[in-house]
């Protein structure tokens, strides 16, 4: 196994190559299911100057739809996903997250992730971010509008409902995130922590019948009860009180001068705190995102990977991320001086994460 190597193929089948028990910590954020295509298929039969596009998606302004698949190198929608509806070339395509149903997308992710568990060390910890899609009848799940991938022209809306082969109702949010979290659960991972993304800048979306969604998951996986994990790498600075005067003299109207609770310790300063050092960080992270145009919009930001890493990989460590992307992870790894190891499916991604990690001076925060 090469350190600080980025494999380029198919997640599952780099991983059984790789040795058991050689990875500290994995972060990673595999491809939602539905969301959009990477630009990795082959065609097979049909027309050969079909471009196997959905012309309802094509827009010159939308992120997704034609635009975003000839400016992020392949990333968006506007690919159909199975078979050509124009000319019936059938696609050919390795690529996690095109499952006709969330099932078939939840048994591929537990395939992975016996693999991942293999290659962890047994104090190892697997940080999994994921987010949601949404149900509707024309299409596969996306999480970003309530309406989901058109299967061509003059497709029948009773085929479109059989192309999406599900039990879900249209309009339901189908819960990704907490069936592939409950399903490594029962494949033997121990589920010790969902966390928050908390985004301030999401995706607008144009539904008015419901919240604008502003979070993802991050699940914290480990392969035994105890692990290596770095709490004081991660502490949250305190506030300066806890509530103040307005505080305590709410607090002593309560209690009478006996004492029968100490009232103003609930209003301690800094300076009085148990452990100057900082409180146990909280689960719900406020991280923004970064656009990174020279690759998808998926991109992990650094502020969100870094407290991961801190608290997961010891010093010397090794750090796997199996959907590799844009390098995110490997930039981290390089800044905080660990080694990492990629896979990653598109040949065209691998270019840009190494262009980024080798401009990435490796240096501690």
């Amino acid at each position: 196994m090469k350190l600080n190597h980025i494999y380029q193929g198919d997640s599952l089948f780099v991983l059984k190559t790789l040795p058991d028990c050689c990875i500290d910590t994995v972060v990673t954020s595999p491809p939602y299911w539905g969301l959009r295509d990477y630009g990795t298929a082959k065609w097979e039969g049909g027309d050969d100057k079909c471009t196997h596009r959905r012309e309802s998606k094509k827009s010159d302004k939308t992120i997704t739809g034609h635009k975003n698949f000839d400016e992020m190198l392949g990333v968006g929608d506007a690919i159909q996903k199975n078979v050509c509806s124009y000319c019936g070339a059938i696609r050919i395509d390795s690529q996690l997250g095109l499952e006709e149903t969330p099932e078939e997308y939840v048994s591929n992710m537990v395939n992975v992730f016996k693999e991942v568990k293999r290659v962890l060390k047994k104090e190892g910890t697997c940080w999994l971010n994921l987010g949601d899609s949404y149900a509707g009848v024309n299409s596969v799940g996306r999480n970003d509008t309530d309406t989901i991938a058109y299967y061509g022209k003059g497709t029948s809306l009773e085929s479109k409902k059989k192309s999406f082969n599900t039990n879900i109702k249209s309009k339901n949010l189908v819960g990704i995130p907490w069936r592939v979290a409950f399903a490594l659960q029962s494949d033997g991972w121990y589920l010790r922590q969902d966390i928050i993304w908390h985004k301030p800048n999401p995706m607008p979306e144009s539904v008015t019948d419901r919240c604008t969604k502003s979070h993802e998951y991050i699940f914290l996986l480990t392969k035994s009860a105890k692990y290596y994990y770095d709490n004081d790498a991660i502490k949250e600075p305190y506030k300066e009180s806890l509530g103040g005067d307005k505080k305590r003299a709410s607090i002593n109207e309560k209690f009478d001068t006996a004492g029968m609770a100490n009232a103003n310790s609930l209003a301690r300063t800094r300076d009085e705190r148990p452990d100057k050092s900082g409180r146990n960080k909280r689960s719900v992270w406020t991280v923004t995102t970064k656009p990174f145009k020279a690759a998808h919009f998926a991109t992990f930001p650094e502020n969100l990977i870094l407290p991961m890493v801190k608290a997961g990989c010891p010093k010397d460590g090794l750090i796997l991320d199996p959907f590799f992307g844009a390098g995110t992870v490997g930039v981290v790894a390089k800044k905080l001086n660990l080694n990492y190891v990629g896979i990653e499916l598109n040949p065209e991604y691998i270019k840009i994460a190494k262009k980024r990690i080798l401009n990435t001076e490796g240096s501690l925060f």
